[in-house]
C-alpha cells in the first residue's frame, strides 16, 4: 500500500512539472515573440483590430496602425489588411476606423484592404487569408499587435494557411495580459486555436 502512494506521488510530481515545463516554454515564447521585430518584404501587413471609439481609433489601436503605416512607408508590403468588427454598442467596425485612419494618413486606398467581421483573432487572420487568396496576393504577411498578443496572432496565422512574421507596435505589457496569453497559447497549442474560438464564440 504504502509504495502504491509512493508511486502515485510520483506520477503526480512527474506530471506537475511537465506542466510547469510547458507553461514556461509558452511564456517563453510570448515574451520573445514581443520583442522581436521580424518585418521582412511581406505580400501583406496584416493589423490585427483593437478598440475604437464611434470612429476614432483608442491609443492601443492608433499604435498599431502608425506601426503599420511605418512599415507600409518602409516598403515592407504593397498592402495593408486592417481588421476587426463591431463591438456591442459600436456603430463603426474597427477595421472602418483604422482604414479612415490610415487614408487620412495618407496611404492610398488601393493600398487598403478591410475586413470587418471578425470578432477575435481566429476570425480576423482566417478573413484576412481569404481575402489574400481571393486576390492573389499571396500568403506571407507581417503581423502587427501588441507586443504580449504577438505570439498567439502568429501561431493562428499559421494555423489559417498564412506565413507570418510578427513586428510588434511599441505599446506597454502587462504582467496581467502575459500570463492570460500564455495560458491562451498554452491552450490553442494542445487543443487547437479554432476550436478555441469556436467555443468562445
Amino acid at each position: 500500500m504504502r509504495r502504491g502512494v509512493r508511486v502515485v506521488w510520483r506520477v503526480a510530481l512527474v506530471a506537475l512539472v511537465a506542466v510547469l515545463a510547458y507553461l514556461t516554454w509558452n511564456l517563453y515564447g510570448v515574451w520573445h515573440a514581443g520583442r522581436t521585430d521580424d518585418a521582412v518584404a511581406a505580400d501583406a501587413i496584416v493589423v490585427l483590430g483593437a478598440a475604437q471609439w464611434d470612429g476614432r481609433p483608442s491609443p492601443v489601436l492608433k499604435a498599431r496602425l502608425d506601426h503599420a503605416a511605418d512599415l507600409y512607408e518602409q516598403g515592407v508590403a504593397p498592402v495593408i489588411v486592417v481588421t476587426g468588427g463591431n463591438q456591442p454598442g459600436d456603430r463603426v467596425t474597427q477595421g472602418f476606423a483604422a482604414y479612415q485612419y490610415l487614408k487620412d494618413l495618407g496611404v492610398p486606398e488601393s493600398s487598403l484592404r478591410v475586413e470587418v467581421d471578425g470578432t477575435n483573432t481566429y476570425e480576423e487572420l482566417s478573413a484576412s487569408a481569404n481575402i489574400l487568396r481571393a486576390e492573389g496576393l499571396g500568403d506571407e504577411v507581417v503581423l502587427v499587435s501588441d507586443p504580449y498578443h504577438m505570439q498567439r496572432a502568429l501561431l493562428i496565422a499559421d494555423e489559417v494557411g498564412l506565413t507570418p512574421h510578427g513586428s510588434p507596435a511599441d505599446t506597454e505589457t502587462s504582467v496581467e495580459s502575459t500570463v492570460r496569453e500564455t495560458a491562451a497559447v498554452s491552450l490553442g497549442r494542445l487543443l487547437s486555436f479554432r476550436r478555441m474560438a469556436n467555443w468562445l464564440s
